[in-house]
């Protein structure tokens, strides 16, 4: 069974990023589990002097655990004037720590999302790709999905209806799995 963890960059209940995850999760393959990662909006804005064994709050123990447990990384995300949300940039801030045993370090990772403009969120999704890279994780540049115009595009269907978003995001899945594989072959 290969194990993805997936973070959304939303934190909106009725997010289309999350609609995105759920539609993620409900079409995995056979021997692929997906699991959304609630817990971002827990984490405390990243600070070394919490970052000890003494005072390492329980969120960021619960982030580092699932990012262990899981052999890939599925982010998806929205773009925030032109950028990552902060809770998403928070989160890769915790993942990449302790330095030189993060539990990010060389995973699979691939960035994908939707945004209300004309491309997408590709900047905020751009933007995470660097983040991740510099935090260690093995960011897969040629794995890409822009959803643009998600406001009008799911205004009266949700994403898993969307058998174009459904496709895409198979691909999406199935280049993890495979980058898994190679991963773990070298």
């Amino acid at each position: 069974m290969t194990e993805i963890l997936v973070l959304v960059g939303s934190l909106r209940a009725g997010s289309t990023n999350k609609q995105i995850a759920e539609t993620a999760v409900h079409n995995a393959p056979e021997g692929v589990s997906l699991t959304v990662f609630d817990g971002i909006a827990h984490l405390p804005f990243y600070n070394e002097d919490i970052d000890t064994e003494a005072a390492v709050p329980q969120s960021v123990v619960a982030f580092r655990s699932a990012l262990s447990g899981a052999d890939a990384v599925l982010v998806i995300t929205p773009e925030h004037n032109g950028t990552i949300p902060a809770v998403l940039k928070n989160a890769i801030d915790w993942a990449s720590r302790p330095y030189g045993e993060s539990q990010i370090m060389g995973k699979p990772v691939a960035v994908i999302g939707s945004a209300f403009g004309q491309f997408g969120g590709v900047w905020a999704q751009d933007e995470a790709r660097k983040a991740l890279g510099i935090a260690g994780a093995s960011v897969l540049e040629d794995i890409k999905l822009a959803i643009p115009g998600s406001v009008v595009r799911f205004a009266d269907v949700h994403p898993k209806d969307d058998a174009e978003v459904v496709e895409q995001l198979n691909e999406v899945v199935v280049g993890l799995v495979a980058a898994v594989g190679t991963a773990q072959a070298a």
